[in-house]
């Protein structure tokens, strides 16, 4: 009975380490960016109408593309001048409104969700995926996203209903936080406010509205409605790539020799985590189990 009752336990305590292992490296996983597809280099894409007062910039690097689909009225287009191509009804829009529909569909599945107050202004957020209590979220004042000196760091919000930034709110990245890696999927609508600061690739269901003097780090990319602008700037830049600095040995000479005797035995070779070498709790859980079984060896002998 004892023997039975020990070797149960040994049991339970290999399924718990391998458990445990098995959360770990589910924890370690980095959420991915969404994948924009063609649509990567629109900065600007609507279903029925855009329409611009004002004097409007839309550029970028990835692309200052302006489309329209299945729409045909861009109104006040005279006043905006943009680093791309327009595209009303032509092939590369129609295939840009298929790669948004799939870009919703991706961040709308993203797990796991955290739920946080719909009014996002006064706090600071890391990478993760974030829904609202309400299904809407709000600026007021100041979202700091901070990506812990983590350039890949991911930041998804979504919502079911309407995204609103008040007046001279901003969006603010720190600690390598990046614009191309924050992604926002709106269930309805959203309006940015007078002279405000918006960051990341916007995916309205319906429409997106930009009030006087607003201005988007990103895209804004309405699926099924218009486009509303009002004297903005609208940047869709590329991700900057974080260069692997490779330190430079300078062999130092010295004139003093010294003799030493030969080791008996060589230590091996170190390796590092990031060329494919066994991660601490990896190591520390097959111990654990070679001892376990050890033990459970010993006891069935006895």
């Amino acid at each position: 009975m004892k023997k039975s009752r020990t070797i149960s336990v040994l049991l339970l305590t290999i399924l718990i380490l391998i458990s445990v292992a098995s959360f770990s490296a589910i924890s370690f996983a980095a959420q991915a960016p969404v994948n924009l597809r063609t649509t990567s280099t629109f900065a600007v894409m609507a279903a029925t109408t855009i329409t611009n007062t004002g004097t409007t910039v839309i550029n970028g690097t990835a692309g200052g593309d302006v489309g329209l689909y299945p729409g045909s009225a861009f109104t006040g287009q005279g006043s905006v001048t943009r680093s791309g191509a327009l595209h009303i009804n032509d092939s590369v829009v129609i295939t840009a409104t298929t790669d948004l529909v799939a870009a919703y569909d991706d961040a709308a599945g993203r797990t796991p969700v955290t739920t946080i107050p719909s009014e996002l202004g006064g706090t600071t957020l890391l990478p993760g995926v974030y829904a609202s209590t309400d299904g809407k979220f709000q600026i007021t004042g100041t979202l700091t996203l901070n990506a812990e000196a983590n350039p890949d760091g991911v930041f998804v919000f979504l919502m079911t209903d309407m995204l609103n930034t008040a007046t001279d709110s901003n969006v603010s990245l720190i600690n390598d936080a990046k614009f191309c890696r924050v992604f926002w999927k709106v269930g309805s609508s959203a309006t940015l406010g007078v002279n405000s600061h918006f960051v990341g690739h916007i995916f309205a269901l319906t429409s997106i509205s930009l009030k006087t003097g607003a201005s988007v780090e990103g895209q804004i990319l309405a699926r099924n409605g218009a486009v509303t602008l009002d004297s903005n700037t609208i940047s869709n830049g590329l991700c900057t790539v974080t260069p692997t600095l490779t330190p430079t040995v300078t062999p130092t000479v010295t004139s003093t020799l010294t003799l030493t005797a030969a080791p008996t035995s060589s230590s091996p070779p170190t390796s590092d985590v990031s060329n494919g070498a066994i991660p601490l709790y990896g190591i520390i859980l097959f111990g654990s189990v070679l001892i376990t079984l050890v033990t459970l060896r010993k006891n069935l002998k006895s």
